[in-house]
């Protein structure tokens, strides 16, 4: 992913007019100690999701909360909340896709916060997975809309052993109702295609993956992936791309889970600093994912070309994620695990990041996205 950062010495851009913006590749960088710590913390902010919230559930190892992305090529600022709301005055942005864009949504939340509170406004579905929050200051609405496949897909059909269905040439009209109401939508999925599912396309059943019992071709889940992605896109494009209020489109990169052990068990994710460069390399499934998602933004910028409503980028977070194997809740997804001693079971979320915590640097680099948009 490749942004532009304004050069901070205005002498420069007078004498070289030429040269006001340099490439930065924030996907290039490691992680550094950082004094100032988080914006915000699990008791100021108040939604957070219970079990991200790892400093109240008894966490004490706080080492975590002290590091921050350092770009090579150029500076990560400080999250800057007024700067956000300034930007999306009088504006919606939505927060499509399964439990991580929830996550950096909540994220979003706490951040924005410290400049000014949110008020819920919309609340449904189970464990309100559909909510709508307003900051009046701005009046700006902030929304996430839970859509585990971003395409039409029933989750867990009991016909048969347990899978999901996926119809992958039709988008989640649980979302996609409300795009004519959008004006930046945060597109987040990944983990939901690794579940057993059926998958559909022009009504006819086009594969499995792991599915033994139901008769059908298994055929893996990347290529579904990029089909859902992209059903998603250009979807999207047809309907807002010429649309007088236009939509900015983000999608976030897959963010790898970090189990070194089995999941019930104690020291399933037990680092407590983040890996050094070199130490970790993006590969296998996680480089997979990733590079699906990047490659649809990608065509999607061309696709949308003669579009002058619609721009996407990709907020390529999976190498600085997968740098940061200490930033799960882990045990602490549940209040004081150890309370009385280690167990032989207890569940662990090495998959969820902590609030606050490494995922507030995902809306960091989404800041710097919006900034370069507004510049032109």
């Amino acid at each position: 992913m490749l942004l532009f950062c304004a050069e901070e010495e205005e002498e420069e851009e007078e004498k070289k007019p030429e040269a006001k913006e340099t490439q930065c590749d924030y996907t290039d960088g490691n992680w550094v100690p950082d004094k100032m710590g988080p914006l915000y913390n699990g008791t100021t902010c108040g939604t957070i999701k219970e079990g991200q919230n790892c400093i109240t559930h008894g966490r004490s190892d706080l080492g975590y909360l002290y590091w921050k992305w350092k770009p090579k090529q150029c500076p990560l600022p400080r999250f800057e909340p007024n700067t956000f709301l300034d930007l999306l005055r009088n504006k919606h942005i939505a927060f499509v896709g399964d439990s991580m864009a929830r996550n950096q949504l909540e994220s979003l939340l706490c951040m924005l916060a410290t400049a000014s509170p949110p008020k819920l406004v919309y609340t449904d579905g189970e464990d309100n997975k559909f909510r709508r929050w307003n900051f009046a200051s701005h009046n700006v609405n902030v929304s996430v809309y839970w859509s585990p496949f971003l395409v039409k897909g029933v989750e867990k059909s009991k016909s048969g052993p347990d899978h999901n269905e996926l119809y992958l040439d039709q988008v989640d009209e649980r979302w996609a109702a409300d795009m004519g109401k959008m004006d930046m939508v945060v597109l987040s999925v990944g983990h939901w295609f690794l579940h057993p599912a059926v998958y559909f396309e022009g009504g006819s059943a086009l594969g499995c993956h792991f599915c033994p019992g139901l008769n059908h071709t298994e055929i893996g889940f990347y290529d579904v992936l990029r089909k859902a992605v992209r059903t998603t896109l250009k979807t999207i494009t047809e309907r807002k791309g010429t649309s007088e209020n236009g939509i900015n489109v983000i999608v976030t990169t897959f963010s790898p889970a970090h189990f070194e052990g089995e999941w019930d068990k104690a020291g399933a994710c037990p680092k407590t600093k983040p890996y050094n460069k070199g130490e970790k390399n993006l590969e296998g499934m996680d480089a997979e994912m990733r590079q699906v998602e990047v490659e649809e933004v990608e065509a999607a910028k061309v696709n949308g070309k003669g579009f002058s409503g619609f721009k996407v980028e990709e907020l390529d977070v999976s190498y600085l994620s997968l740098m940061r194997p200490d930033g799960h809740p882990g045990p602490y997804m549940n209040p004081f695990p150890f309370f009385n001693g280690v167990k032989e079971r207890m569940q662990n979320d090495c998959v969820h990041w902590c609030l606050p915590g490494a995922i507030d640097t995902w809306n960091e680099i989404l800041l710097e996205i919006m900034k370069k948009w507004n510049r032109g």
